[in-house]
């Protein structure tokens, strides 16, 4: 439900909303501002407390699942349709844990047959019933927030292959870096590029207003970055005159559909 995302949002960057304000915002009874705040406390995604709601702090959003398939849905998936024209039939792609590369995920049965690799539980699901893919799985610590496999084993299991392309995302870019707030998932991000023979970042506008603890690379160490219209233009002329590939690709608006 398109008003839940927008709810959802607006709670974030807000922080704490009264029930009664968010119904006079979104032009709906209280009732049913309740009804869509029990579905959202529900993935655990917002708090509620006595007449209002609540975000956790956002680093433990940036953490979650559900927290990452709810942001810039339209973006990733603008991104994505352009990734696939990347994929050709017959090639082995390595995809990452982000939901970008889940957009992806759900388009490559289009280019198959193909041979998916992936250290994520949710694609591994959206692919499996999916003949002409040949799927491997990277297993290694499960880690439930994001719901797939990082730490030694997951690197080790990369390292024995070489994959045709890897498509990875990323918490934040500042400058000409990517940067992403947890280091066992940048070992594994590290691993994929290291193990394909094409690397391709694919990274909506909203990651360049953010900050990140650790580097996952400069960069120029991608073939590619793949992002979509939303984003500045200040950073495309920065990444462009550092000689780095940029594609901006456009968005598909949609009439939003309140239920």
């Amino acid at each position: 439900m398109r008003r839940q995302e927008r709810i959802f949002e607006h709670v974030l960057k807000q922080g704490s909303v009264a029930a009664k304000d968010l119904a006079e915002l979104f032009g709906v009874s209280v009732m049913t501002i309740h009804r869509d705040l029990d579905e959202l406390t529900s993935q655990g995604v917002l708090r509620k407390m006595r007449g209002r709601v609540t975000a956790p702090p956002s680093s433990f959003f940036e953490s979650t699942v559900a927290y990452r398939l709810r942001m810039a849905k339209r973006e990733k998936e603008a991104i994505a349709r352009f990734a696939l024209t990347l994929v050709e039939p017959g090639q082995s792609i390595m995809l990452d844990d982000s939901t970008t590369a889940l957009a992806l995920a759900e388009l490559l049965p289009a280019k198959a047959p193909l041979t998916v690799i992936t250290n994520f539980r949710t694609a591994l699901h959206e692919l499996s019933s999916t003949r002409s893919i040949n799927l491997i799985s990277l297993g290694g610590e499960y880690s439930p927030g994001y719901n797939s496999y990082l730490g030694v084993i997951c690197e080790q299991a990369i390292a024995s292959l070489n994959a045709d392309i890897c498509f990875v995302s990323t918490a934040a870019v500042s400058g000409a870096y990517a940067l992403h707030q947890h280091q066992q998932e940048v070992k594994v991000k590290r691993a994929m590029m290291e193990a394909s023979e094409r690397r391709i970042m694919l990274v909506d506008h909203t990651k360049f207003s953010k900050r990140a603890l650790h580097r996952l690379a400069p960069l120029r160490e991608f073939d590619l970055v793949v992002v979509d219209s939303g984003v500045e233009e200040a950073h495309v002329t920065e990444l462009r005159d550092l000689s780095i590939p940029i594609k901006v690709v456009p968005l598909r608006y949609d009439r939003d559909q309140d239920g």
